[in-house]
């Protein structure tokens, strides 16, 4: 197990700059600064308020402050760490469990939901089956060095859909791939929304948190549709990037 960071500062009591303040500037200096590791786990608010002799409740806020400003993750029976560097997913057609492995991140994934139901009208016009055709609806939680990052729920038809072991193992486009399946096109939305009490749960985010979204049709050469996804992630810890031109 890491050892906890631990803040060296000498408190003025006598200054006119909050007690909390003096704790939470230096350890945000200590991590914008590259100090302090991505992911470092740092010294919980009952030592740091025993260690710097103040009163818990400004241990807390110290720590809070920097929880709000999306550089400390706090997660129930794992502690405080400092928040990954925010990860910047390029606007195009890839997996982002590829576009993770490529920027350097150690992907992980946590089969939520495996369920298999059959096409109603919604569902038979939205991947172009008939009703009653087998459909694969999962849901999964992506997590980065071991940060939840994202959740993705998916429609895909049952005939391409993959295994639980696979989807928990590997990323969907590489289990497309692995069935001969290539993707020519996707229609893609993106945009943003309050968490859900389920969501903020599962993503350690506040309830009616901001979550950024997306929705994505993805097509075959021929036409046919693969998958119909609706993700929501982290945006303290995800951005989309793209580039735009001028008419």
């Amino acid at each position: 197990m890491d050892e906890p960071y631990q803040l060296m500062v000498d408190i003025d009591r006598d200054s006119s700059v909050p007690l909390y303040q003096q704790i939470s500037e230096p350890l945000e200096h200590a991590i914008i600064s590259g100090q302090i590791a991505p992911g470092q786990l740092v010294e919980d608010e009952i030592s740091m308020a025993r260690r710097l002799e103040v009163s818990r409740p400004t241990a807390r806020r110290a720590l809070q402050e920097l929880v709000n400003r999306g550089l400390l993750t706090r997660r129930r029976g794992v502690g405080t760490r400092v928040t990954p560097s925010q990860i910047h997913r390029p606007l195009e057609l890839s997996s982002l469990n590829d576009d993770l492995v490529e920027a350097g991140y150690k992907p992980s994934t946590r089969v939520l939901s495996y369920e298999i139901i059959e096409a109603g009208p919604e569902e038979a016009q939205m991947l172009g089956l008939e009703v009653g055709d087998g459909v694969l609806l999962s849901s999964r939680l992506r997590s980065v060095d071991g940060q939840p990052l994202a959740i993705l729920t998916n429609h895909l038809p049952l005939d391409l859909a993959p295994t639980w072991k696979e989807l928990q193992e590997s990323g969907l486009y590489e289990c497309f791939a692995r069935r001969n399946i290539k993707i020519a096109s996707a229609s893609q939305k993106i945009g943003a929304r309050q968490a859900t009490p389920a969501e903020a749960e599962i993503l350690t985010e506040e309830t009616k948190a901001p979550l950024l979204t997306m929705e994505r049709t993805a097509y075959t050469e021929d036409g046919r549709i693969v998958e119909v996804g609706n993700h929501v992630y982290r945006p303290s810890l995800y951005s989309f990037r793209f580039t735009v031109f001028a008419s």
